[in-house]
């Protein structure tokens, strides 16, 4: 039986046991708090007694990332048969190694997530004690993704730069991926609310710290990784400027501070009075998380009745595409996206209505001789 977070129980002579490896040492001290609680240490893994209350804690503590489970083998207790514990321990060193590549790198920690959940899928997907995947098993793989899951081809490409990082970094056998293309990208224009949308969707949002977060971000062009992380020190009243630090792909960018947005910030500092995140979340010394906005987004739109199929970056998408519509040049939109390339912040071209609006319908044309 699966539950959040992978949270699986296993029977261990004769008692039912949640049992599972985390390599985020930081909520050790959280998990150890659990009443019956054990610690394996030849095997690397947590015992949980089985019941409702320790299930609703782990769901709590443990994060969606780095959740690896060893299948126990019933009769030896909690000791698992040689070859599976081998194949277990490979996978957790793989995954430790390039964890540690990545941190060395410099990627960003959600691109460190994605990179090792890919990587893990894959790995249990081989599921081989012979620890030498092959050209074959990758490309059975990427099928199965494809065909099988039907994931879309960003997805995909994402798993395949993943695992291209896996073999060249870890296992030292770049040239096997390097010889299997990757799926074509898609060309997917973004959904985008009008004016009269977005507004609709501030009205409709009655909480107005959750009112402020819908507002700058769609004031500001921001993304909601970059949303959350705001600090009180970022806002620049003076210079009616917003600075976003280590934005995606580490950089540092400023973005305009709306005239408007400085009024709703202002009422919600006087309300809520934040000391360091500009949007502090449940747990202490730490900011909103992503999810959370992205729930609030999807409850405003209910409420507003908006029947596209939009998520919060819409709202950024949105920003840009109404800049672009009321004149603003496509090169000044490109700088407070934050796009390194011009070639991203074209694509807005695509679903703005300004040269559509000049060109008439051969039919209202007709029926306007008629």
């Amino acid at each position: 039986m699966r539950y959040r977070h992978g949270i699986r129980v296993e029977e261990i002579k004769g008692k039912e046991f949640l049992v599972f490896v985390t390599d985020d040492f930081k909520f050790e001290k959280e998990i150890r708090k659990i009443c019956g609680v054990g610690w394996n240490s030849k095997e690397k893994c947590y015992i949980v007694p089985s019941n409702e209350t320790n299930k609703g804690l782990l769901v709590k503590i443990l994060p969606d990332e780095d959740v690896t489970w060893i299948k126990l083998h019933q009769k030896e207790g909690i000791k698992p048969t040689t070859a599976k514990y081998s194949f277990n321990i490979w996978v957790r060193k793989s995954l430790i190694d390039m964890k540690k590549q990545l941190i060395f790198k410099g990627f960003s920690n959600k691109t460190i997530k994605a990179y090792i959940g890919h990587s893990r899928r894959f790995l249990e997907f081989y599921n081989n004690e012979e620890c030498n995947p092959t050209k074959e098993d990758l490309q059975r793989y990427i099928y199965k993704l494809l065909r099988v899951e039907n994931d879309s081809h960003s997805y995909v490409n994402q798993a395949f730069s993943s695992l291209k990082f896996l073999f060249e970094n870890i296992f030292l056998k770049g040239e096997i991926i390097n010889t299997i293309p990757r799926p074509k990208k898609e060309k997917k224009l973004p959904n985008v609310l009008s004016e009269k949308e977005v507004l609709s969707i501030f009205k409709e949002t009655s909480n107005l710290k959750h009112r402020t977060l819908l507002i700058l971000i769609y004031s500001a062009g921001l993304r909601v990784g970059e949303v959350v992380r705001l600090k009180l020190s970022d806002i620049d009243s003076s210079r009616m400027m917003i600075h976003i630090n280590q934005g995606k792909g580490r950089k540092d960018r400023y973005t305009m501070l709306s005239e408007e947005c400085l009024k709703v910030l202002r009422q919600y500092a006087k309300e809520y009075q934040p000391e360091e995140w500009l949007f502090p979340g449940g747990k202490e010394n730490y900011h909103l998380s992503e999810r959370s906005v992205q729930r609030v987004f999807k409850k405003s739109c209910v409420k507003a009745k908006i029947k596209k199929n939009v998520s919060v970056h819409s709202l950024r998408h949105s920003f840009a595409t109404h800049l672009l519509e009321n004149g603003t040049d496509l090169r000044f939109i490109q700088e407070l996206l934050g796009h390194s390339s011009p070639k991203t912040t074209e694509i807005y071209t695509h679903v703005s209505r300004t040269k559509l609006n000049r060109i008439k319908s051969p039919l209202d044309r007709m029926l306007e001789e008629d």
